[in-house]
């Protein structure tokens, strides 16, 4: 277990893995093209399409396949370049922040609104 997940992101070109939701989400969030090699039935099943959706990566299941295509991603510079662009669009890096700042006033304003403040 590391709790640095975001580094080694940013130091690589190309992630490949299984369709996590965390894991794609830290990918978008840092700009990195993702490789999906399996996925969960039913509970990864849609993460699948948020990669293809998002244009930023590829699903496959064959070895030979994933080696291909990574390959090709990473003889072609500006291809990787629109990917990682894609994978931001897609990525919400400060999510989290803005949950609790949302919530945070959204309790703020009902301590107000109750005349508990």
């Amino acid at each position: 277990f590391i709790t640095n997940m975001a580094e080694y992101m940013v130091a690589a070109d190309v992630l490949v893995t299984k369709a996590g939701p965390g894991t794609i989400a830290e990918a978008a969030a840092v700009g990195l093209p993702v490789m999906l090699t399996s996925f969960l039935p039913g509970q990864e099943a849609g993460n699948v399409n948020v990669v293809l959706d998002g244009g930023f990566g590829d699903h496959c299941e064959d070895p030979d396949g994933i080696a291909d295509e990574v390959s090709c991603w990473l003889q072609d510079d500006q291809l990787i370049r629109e990917m990682s662009q894609q994978a931001k669009e897609v990525g919400h890096p400060h999510a989290a922040s803005d949950i609790v700042l949302e919530i945070g006033q959204a309790t703020h304003d009902a301590l107000e609104r109750n005349g508990s403040t």
